[in-house]
């Protein structure tokens, strides 16, 4: 049996779960607000073409509008000045959709500072007992935002959300064999990160300018492993796009019999 046949069967066996991380997308999907004297992404929002009526009496479907960067969403390097020039979310290999993932669980630093950043110390910590990050894959950083998911005022909170160190996120685009960083935030970056000194919003500075990527809003990271889980992402191929609303899954293995 060939190494696909096997994962089919094992998925139709419970063995290897699939396990939903994306956002559903509604006109009430939470979306970052930025300072009025900067543009502003779209909320999604929809229009019916046609409800099996008099437009179309066989066809239900819609026109939608929403930024790139709404809901469940991948940034591709080019989102950010640093990767200016590289390449947009059209362009990413298709190799690079698919990866190992690791789950670094701050949930109770968050619960008591909803401003905490993740810092270097803390990921060295985690490898301790995790071993080292997978060549390739991605770090998905885990802070208990996901309960916040059906108020996006609490969500949002008014800016006050979990990010990543400067220092930290300088270290992981730069210096470790991750690709990307996910979140459960609106953003990869902390909420107040436009006001740190040394480097303003340092997830999308560092990591897109060595080319990596970035994947927000993300849930259900709770019923992954920290180690041993495979991520798959597919955003749309818009050209010249700076990223795009995806679907997040991830393959989980469970013990079962052979």
């Amino acid at each position: 049996m060939g190494l696909l046949t096997e994962l089919v069967h094992a998925m139709r066996r419970g063995v290897v779960e699939v396990v939903d991380l994306t956002a559903p997308l509604s006109e009430q999907t939470p979306i970052i607000k930025l300072p009025p004297e900067r543009g502003q992404p779209w909320p999604f929002s929809r229009e019916v073409i046609s409800d099996y009526d008099a437009a179309g009496p066989t066809v239900y479907w819609n026109n939608i509008r929403l930024s790139e960067h709404t809901g469940t969403h991948f940034d591709a390097p080019v989102h950010w000045l640093s990767g200016k020039g590289t390449h947009d979310v059209s362009e990413v290999p298709p190799g690079r959709l698919v990866g190992p993932a690791v789950v670094l669980d701050f949930t109770a630093e968050a619960a008591g500072d909803p401003d905490f950043l993740l810092r270097r110390e803390h990921v060295e910590r985690w490898q301790e007992s995790h071993g080292e990050l997978p060549e390739g894959g991605w770090l998905l950083y885990r802070t208990g935002w996901d309960a916040r998911r059906e108020d996006p005022a609490r969500f949002l909170n008014e800016g006050h959300t979990p990010g990543v160190a400067p220092e930290c996120a300088r270290w992981l685009a730069e210096q470790t064999p991750v690709i990307g960083i996910g979140v459960e935030t609106v953003g990869t970056d902390a909420g107040l990160a436009g006001e740190f000194a040394d480097r303003p919003y340092p997830c999308h500075w560092y990591f897109h300018g060595a080319g990596k990527y970035g994947l927000t809003q993300l849930r259900n990271l709770s019923l992954l492993p920290p180690t041993g889980a495979v991520l798959m992402v597919g955003p749309l191929p818009i050209v010249g796009g700076s990223g795009s609303p995806t679907r997040a899954l991830a393959l989980v293995e469970h013990q079962g019999p052979a």
